[in-house]
């Protein structure tokens, strides 16, 4: 790995840190001739770099072109494991971000990634592919709409808080209605 590949004393994981980009490292590739490939990621564009059948190649992407971040939990012979990906159209062209097995850790830095890119989170489907887990209306994601809080407003003091408790009046049968008069109001 070179600079930016695992932060120190993890050796267990591979993890990248989303507020120290630009960052470079090397991801395995099955493609690829050497089985590996390098990659660089900055905030804006992601450049990868490999060799297929002896001709070198550089693919410089804007992040945009990748469909979001996306979190895969996978089963492994000593238990699960879960990995933050930068995901693509293409299985080829994703790139692993972290990979734990620790659940919270993975979900952590699932949603920074998201942050930090402005990217949709992803999840994988069983059949391969990938979804959203929350509705969204663009960029924003739609959540319910919780109740207003009035305690810690800052016009709280300047408010009553009486007409809050008190009932609706109610109409009832026994309350006369006049019709047909001229003048309701009695003038002196």
């Amino acid at each position: 790995m070179r600079s930016g590949g695992c932060s120190a004393g993890s050796s267990r994981v591979e993890r990248l840190d989303p507020f120290a980009l630009p960052v470079r490292f090397a991801a395995s590739d099955t493609a690829a001739d050497e089985r590996v490939r390098h990659i660089e990621l900055h905030r804006e564009r992601v450049v990868v770099r490999r060799t297929l059948a002896g001709m070198r190649m550089a693919l410089n992407m804007p992040v945009s072109a990748f469909a979001g971040i996306g979190l895969e939990i996978t089963e492994t012979a000593s238990g699960f494991a879960a990995s933050v990906l930068l995901a693509h159209s293409d299985p080829g062209l994703a790139l692993p971000l972290f990979v734990t097995r620790d659940a919270e850790e993975a979900l952590a830095d699932w949603r920074t990634w998201g942050a930090v890119f402005g990217l949709p989170l992803l999840l994988r489907q069983e059949d391969g592919n990938w979804r959203e887990p929350f509705a969204r209306l663009g960029g924003v994601r739609v959540l319910r709409a919780k109740p207003r809080r009035r305690r810690k407003s800052p016009l709280n003091r300047r408010r009553p808080r009486m007409p809050l408790r008190r009932r609706a009046g109610r109409t009832t049968g026994v309350m006369p209605i006049h019709r047909g008069e001229r003048e309701i109001i009695a003038r002196s």
